[in-house]
């Protein structure tokens, strides 16, 4: 999974093709349960790239977004958010398969 390093590589990602940032944390717990299946999620919906945002390195940009809970994902394609599943909430696989097969595009 790509880390994001800067708001400009942000704003360039979301521009182009199809991508889900994963909103996280190297000391959230929340984060952790769900990175042993991470690779799994991103062969199964391969046609998006995901993007790994460090909430404490990007909290204007978390703020910005509305996500004031980790791990949250937003999705993007060619520029439009297509897609949310923002919470403070531990996540399932299964949520976010769910999250995922429910993105629509144009």
């Amino acid at each position: 999974m790509r880390t994001l390093k800067s708001i400009e590589e942000y704003q360039h990602i979301i521009q182009e093709g199809k991508n889900v940032l994963l909103f996280s944390a190297d000391w959230c717990p929340d984060c952790r349960v769900i990175e042993h299946f991470l690779p799994e999620l991103e062969e199964t919906y391969n046609e998006y790239q995901f993007i790994y945002v460090d909430r404490d390195e990007f909290l204007e940009l978390c703020g910005d977004l509305g996500v004031f809970g980790i791990p949250s994902f937003i999705a993007f394609q060619n520029g439009d958010e297509i897609g949310r599943f923002v919470s403070k909430d531990r996540k399932s696989k299964e949520q976010i398969e769910e999250f995922m097969n429910g993105l629509t595009t144009s």
